[in-house]
C-alpha cells in the first residue's frame, strides 16, 4: 500500500506557480488576484478560506476576503458579486459554499462571470468541461486528476466507482475520468443513496472515489484487493483527543481499508491540499487569459 501524499504534490504545484508568478512580475505583468466571499461562521468554511488566503501569500498572489454575517441578504451578496465581476484587478473569485438557506445558491453561482469562476461551478464552465473544451474545472476533481497523474496511476480501461453525485465533486469527477486521454478512459459508475447493491458495485472497482460526506462509510468489504481509493470526505466529528474537541474523518474507514489498497489518500493531507492548489492554478490561468 502506498499513501498518496496530497501535501507533497500540492507543494510541488505551489512551487511551479510561484515561479510563474515571479516571471510575470519580472516581465512587468500584474500580480494575479484571487478574491473570496465568506458568509456566516461555519467552522469548515472558515478554515478552508483561511487556507486559501495563506496559500495566496505563499505563492505571491494578491488576495481579498469579503466576510458577511449569515443574515446578509441575497441582494447584497449579488451586488458584491457584480462589483467583483466589474473589478479588472480581480482575476478570479469564489463564493464559499454552503450558503444560508435564505440564499439561492444556484442564483449566486450563475451571477459569477464565467471567466472569473475559478471554482468551476458556473453552468458555462460545467458545460465546456462535459464536451472537453478548455474551461475552469471544479477544483476538487481537478486536484484528484492531478494526484492520479503525479503517481502514474493507470486509469485506461479501469472500472471506477464514484460514490456521490454532487455538482461539486461526484458529477464532474465522473466526466473527467471517462474522457479520452490520461488520466481518463475509465468505465465509470456513479453510485448514490438510491443505488442498489452499492457495496457490490464498489467491490468490483479498480478505483473508488468516495465523495458522499458520510464518515467511514466505505469499509473493507466494499474494496477489492489492489484497488486505488480516493477519499474526498472531510467531516468534523467530536473527539476528546484533540484540543479543538473535534477531528476530521474521511468517508473511508482508513485503518481497515488501507491494507487492501495499492494506493489510498489519507484524511487530512490527501485531497484537501490539492483542492486549494487547483483553485490557485485556475486563478493563474484566469490572469493569463486576460
Amino acid at each position: 500500500m502506498e499513501l498518496i501524499d496530497g501535501k507533497k504534490v500540492s507543494d510541488t504545484v505551489k512551487q511551479e506557480i510561484t515561479q510563474k508568478v515571479t516571471e510575470i512580475i519580472n516581465n512587468g505583468g500584474k500580480r494575479p488576484h484571487l478574491a473570496a466571499i465568506l458568509v456566516g461562521n461555519d467552522g469548515g468554511s472558515i478554515t478552508y478560506v483561511n487556507h486559501k488566503v495563506k496559500a495566496c501569500e505563499q505563492i505571491g498572489f494578491t488576495s481579498t476576503l469579503q466576510k458577511y454575517e449569515d443574515t446578509v441578504s441575497e441582494e447584497e451578496l449579488l451586488a458584491k458579486i457584480a462589483e467583483f465581476n466589474a473589478n479588472n484587478d480581480i482575476d478570479g473569485f469564489i463564493v464559499q459554499l454552503p450558503l444560508p438557506k435564505h440564499i439561492n445558491e444556484q442564483k449566486i453561482i450563475e451571477a459569477i462571470d464565467p471567466t472569473k469562476d475559478v471554482d468551476g461551478f458556473h453552468p458555462v464552465n460545467v458545460g465546456k468541461m462535459v464536451i472537453g473544451l478548455p474551461c475552469f474545472k471544479s477544483a476538487t476533481p481537478a486536484g484528484i486528476i492531478k494526484l492520479l497523474s503525479f503517481y502514474n496511476i493507470e486509469t485506461s480501461g479501469k472500472k471506477c466507482v464514484v460514490i456521490g453525485r454532487s455538482n461539486i465533486v461526484g458529477k464532474p469527477m465522473s466526466v473527467l475520468l471517462s474522457q479520452k486521454g490520461y488520466p481518463g478512459d475509465c468505465t465509470v459508475t456513479v453510485c448514490h443513496s438510491r443505488t442498489q447493491n452499492l457495496a457490490e458495485e464498489c467491490a468490483q472497482a479498480d478505483i473508488v472515489i468516495a465523495a458522499l460526506g458520510s464518515p467511514e462509510f466505505v469499509t473493507k468489504d466494499m474494496v477489492k484487493n489492489g484497488a486505488v481509493v480516493i477519499d474526498v470526505g472531510t467531516t468534523r466529528v467530536p473527539s476528546d483527543k484533540t484540543k479543538s474537541g473535534w477531528k476530521l474523518k474521511g468517508d473511508v474507514k482508513f485503518d481497515e481499508v488501507s491494507p487492501k489498497c495499492s494506493y489510498i489518500t489519507p484524511v487530512p493531507g490527501g485531497v484537501g491540499p490539492m483542492t486549494i492548489v487547483s483553485l490557485l492554478q485556475n486563478t493563474l490561468d484566469a490572469a493569463a487569459n486576460k
